[in-house]
């Protein structure tokens, strides 16, 4: 069986980090299925989704490590072309991928303890997003 919804966001840019847990885990809840796997795609080119604890010292972390090998004012060809200046989130989303999958038991995610689903925008400026979350399983 395969259920497929969405998730809204309002989103800052710059990369910012927001916990999607809670929304993944009420599509789980609003499906008919209790065990499988759940995955959570985002269409876009300048954004991405892993795993963290979402935790403002661990946040801080990861965005500082992504200004340290991508920085945002490095020289990039996509700014040159486009003048959009947000090549280096295009960069940025391309290292961290555009999806997770992340099974579940009994209508749970099978999430570690201080593991949280986020997802992370990495744009130069306020979006309107919408993720795909697909569940598949029985």
């Amino acid at each position: 069986m395969i259920h497929t919804a969405a998730i809204e966001l309002r989103t800052e840019g710059d990369g910012q980090i927001i916990d999607i847990t809670p929304p993944v885990a009420q599509v789980i809840g609003e499906s008919a299925i209790r065990n499988g796997i759940a995955t959570v795609f985002c269409p876009s080119a300048t954004s991405g989704v892993t795993t963290i604890e979402y935790e403002d010292g661990a946040i801080r972390d990861f965005q500082r490590l992504f200004d340290e090998i991508v920085a945002p004012t490095g020289e990039y060809l996509h700014n040159l072309r486009w003048g959009d200046g947000n090549g280096h989130s295009h960069v940025r989303a391309a290292l961290l991928g555009p999806s997770l999958t992340v099974p579940f038991v009994e209508g749970r995610l099978t999430l570690g303890t201080w593991q949280q689903i986020v997802y992370v925008d990495f744009d130069n400026r306020a979006r309107h997003r919408r993720l795909v979350v697909q569940i598949m399983g029985e």
